[in-house]
């Protein structure tokens, strides 16, 4: 069975049963037309990563990806422990991005966001990527890399998120001896995303207007 690290490599044309006969004038009977269909149906395509709708791994992919999206938040590592932003901090954050990912409370709050829009894995991503920058085990190296890629790189899994076929093509060649840099483009890609898609919509939450009323009421009444 392939590993989750070859999916992205090219595999040799499936094997497909012989097209059955056409069936004479005589045989149009309900039994000869589910014999019939039954054989067409003899050898699903087991690696098609096409979207083809006879094929039952691809069903069987769908009803698995629709079953997790709505539980998928359910088994995420909790947020980051930080201390309670103060008002300056929280008003930086809508001056750039850069000032929002660079404070934890920050990242906290977008994470809460990017909840709301069932895109957390953007976030959990780039903190995944971040934590393997900063190991130097070579082995622990390895394995988180592993971890990293079957949770948000592999088609497979529900967490997945959305690079293009340049990156991902570059991160299974990486892969064979993965490093502390193995995903930089990845994460790159998906923090210039949640930079541009995002955080607009961030600033205008009623997630973070209400953090900015309550700070605001908070200096206020001090």
């Amino acid at each position: 069975m392939p590993t989750v690290y070859e999916v992205g490599k090219q595999y040799p044309e499936p094997e497909y049963p012989e097209r059955p006969l056409p069936m004479s004038q005589h045989e149009t009977s309900p039994t000869a037309l589910r014999r019939a269909s039954n054989h067409r149906r003899a050898n699903p395509c087991c690696l098609c990563w096409c979207c083809c709708c006879s094929c039952s791994w691809n069903e069987d992919r769908e009803r698995a990806w629709r079953a997790s999206r709505d539980t998928k938040l359910e088994t995420i590592p909790n947020c980051e422990s930080c201390a309670k932003p103060t008002s300056e901090e929280i008003k930086c954050w809508s001056q750039s991005f850069d000032k929002l990912m660079k404070n934890p409370a920050g990242r906290n709050v977008f994470r809460e966001f990017l909840r709301t829009e069932y895109s957390e894995e953007n976030m959990l991503f780039w903190l995944a990527c971040e934590e393997l920058k900063s190991e130097c085990n070579k082995h622990a190296i390895e394995e988180k890399a592993r971890m990293i890629y079957e949770d948000y790189i592999s088609i497979l899994s529900p967490k997945e998120v959305s690079l293009d076929s340049r990156v991902r093509e570059g991160i299974n060649r990486k892969m064979q001896e993965p490093s502390s840099h193995t995903f930089d483009d990845a994460q790159l890609q998906i923090y210039t995303l949640m930079h541009r898609d995002s955080y607009p919509r961030f600033l205008n939450s009623t997630i973070y207007k209400t953090l900015i009323q309550s700070v605001s009421r908070s200096s206020s009444e001090s």
